[in-house]
Order: structure tokens, then C-alpha cells, then sequence
């Protein structure tokens, strides 16, 4: 239930999550604070007036973006040290989770400033848990590089760390709408076109999408649309080598070099080098097991 209205608000900074889509997910206890706190730092001010307005919130509001964070922080630190009581705010979710928060919420800690959470919704967990992948262990990597060769050597990385893995796991990321056709394209290079995937689209809204099927298939499903649209939650069952070499999953090096080859357009030495840093393997181990599948073949 809501705090007493007659019993002040503790002094503190107060991460609140906010709705990802449909407003009515706000809680009654970030309403309550939104309300009662002295200042709201937002990710942009005026996506969050609309927010405010909706429920009748008439708090200061003030800018605390990924460009002034670090500069703010002094500001805010101050205003909280002297007994102040500030809420933070992302556009849509929760502060701290791809998005502003982290630093300020570090350098509160570091002052002695109380940090408050207020749970609510999120992008990643919602998806997570409406995927039908394995929800034990996930890893949420959020946005990868924008650059298609940095993006690629962290999913290169990502591949490796599961091959040596134990057990399967659900990768978390973030993507937009205009780069997912080439983040799909990286993963089934890396990965394999038989890995599942979930796509989770326009979560929350009016048009909410689960598209859940291989890579390969994700990639022609959304490559036949004349237009993709909405923050997209892409879920990943990544699992270790030797699973899916029981599962029938595996794909042989010249299968991996010849897709990358045709997908990336590199040549044999770097599709190799690439390969090997995926399985975790040295590239002669790589190379030999290249030319032992071309033995069998003849």
C-alpha cells in the first residue's frame, strides 16, 4: 500500500521504474513517491511530463541523461546529502538497466546517501519469462556495439563462453528496430541457424509480438515485412558444444566457413580465425578438423 500521506518521505535517492508500454503496469508506491519526493531526475523530461501529466504529478522534474550524468551527479549528491529526496527515472523501465542511473546511483552509495528501489516493469525479465526458454540461468547483455565488427567480436566472445559451458542459457539483448536484421544475420554466423530465438516486440503495447522459432526462420519472417517497428527484447537459448552435438545441432567448419563467407565476405583464414575464438579451440585444432571433413567427403 502507499506510504502514510501524513509521514514524511525518508531522504534518499529513489530508483523508480516507470511503465514500458501500457501505463497502467505503474505501481501505486512509484506513483506515491513521484509525488512526494522533491525532485524527478528523468532520462528526457518531456517523455516523462507525459507520464506525469496522465497521473496529475505536479514535481520539479530535471534532465539526467547518459550526456550530463556524470555532471549532475555533484548536484544531485549535494541536494540528497543535505537531506534532499530525489526520484530517478529512465523513458521507460528501470533506471540503471541500459539506460541512465548506475552512476549516480554508485556515487550516492560512495556519499552515504540511501538508494531506494521501487520495482516495477521491465523490458528483458518480461520477455524472459514469456519466452518458454530456460529461465534458470540468463545472461542480459542489453545493447551490443553498434559498429558491425565490434558487435560481432562480442558475440564471437559470448559464443566461446558457452561452449565451455555446463549448461544452456538465455541470452538477454537489446536491439532497434533498424539493426536487428543485421544482428540476426551475426548470430546465426555465430551461432548456427538451427539456435532458438525469441523475439519480443512492442512489449506491453497494443501490438505485442513473440515471435519464438530458430534464427533462420526469425530472419525470413522478419525480412519478408515491408517495415519492422517498436524496441525489440531478442532472447537467445545459447547452449554448450557438446549439447547441441547430441542434439544434431552442431554445423560442420566448412558449413560455419562457407556462411560466413557468404554472409560477412571474408576469406578462409579470417572465417577460421573466427570459428576457433567461437569454439574456443586454436585455429590449427580448427584448420585440422577443417581438412579431416574434406577427407571424408572425397
Amino acid at each position: 500500500m502507499p506510504a502514510d500521506p501524513e509521514a514524511a518521505l525518508a531522504p534518499g535517492l529513489y530508483l523508480v521504474a516507470t511503465p514500458i508500454g501500457n501505463l497502467g503496469d505503474i505501481t501505486l508506491r512509484a506513483l506515491d513517491v513521484l509525488k512526494r519526493v522533491d525532485h524527478i531526475a528523468c532520462e528526457d523530461t518531456r517523455q516523462t511530463q507525459k507520464l506525469l501529466n496522465h497521473f496529475e504529478i505536479s514535481t520539479p522534474t530535471l534532465s539526467c541523461h547518459q550526456h550530463n550524468e556524470h555532471q549532475r551527479a555533484s548536484e544531485l549528491i549535494g541536494a540528497l546529502k543535505a537531506g534532499g529526496r530525489i526520484a530517478v527515472v529512465s523513458d521507460a523501465g528501470m533506471p540503471g538497466i541500459s539506460d541512465p542511473g548506475s552512476w549516480l546511483t554508485a556515487e550516492a552509495i560512495a556519499s552515504g546517501v540511501a538508494v531506494i528501489p521501487i520495482p516495477g516493469a521491465n523490458a528483458a525479465l518480461s520477455a524472459l519469462v514469456a519466452s518458454g526458454l530456460p529461465t534458470d540461468a540468463f545472461h542480459f547483455i542489453g545493447f551490443l556495439p553498434e559498429k558491425a565488427g565490434a558487435r560481432r567480436t562480442r558475440l564471437e566472445a559470448l559464443a566461446a563462453e558457452m561452449q565451455r559451458s555446463e549448461a544452456a542459457r538465455t541470452l538477454i539483448f537489446y536491439e532497434a528496430p533498424h539493426r536487428i536484421m543485421e544482428m540476426l544475420a551475426d548470430l546465426e554466423a555465430i551461432f548456427g541457424p538451427a539456435v532458438r530465438v525469441v523475439l519480443a516486440r512492442e512489449l506491453t503495447k497494443i501490438h505485442e509480438e513473440f515471435l519464438r522459432c530458430t534464427v533462420a526462420e526469425a530472419r525470413r519472417e522478419l525480412g519478408s515485412r515491408d517495415r519492422i517497428r517498436g524496441e525489440i527484447t531478442l532472447l537467445v537459448e545459447a547452449c554448450p558444444l557438446a549439447e547441441a552435438e547430441r542434439s544434431g545441432a552442431a554445423v560442420k567448419i566448412a558449413d560455419r566457413i562457407a556462411r560466413l563467407q557468404g554472409e560477412v565476405g571474408v576469406d578462409e583464414k579470417e572465417a577460421l580465425k573466427r570459428i576457433a575464438r567461437e569454439l574456443g579451440q586454436s585455429k590449427s585444432d580448427v584448420y585440422r578438423e577443417l581438412q579431416r571433413e574434406r577427407a571424408r567427403r572425397r
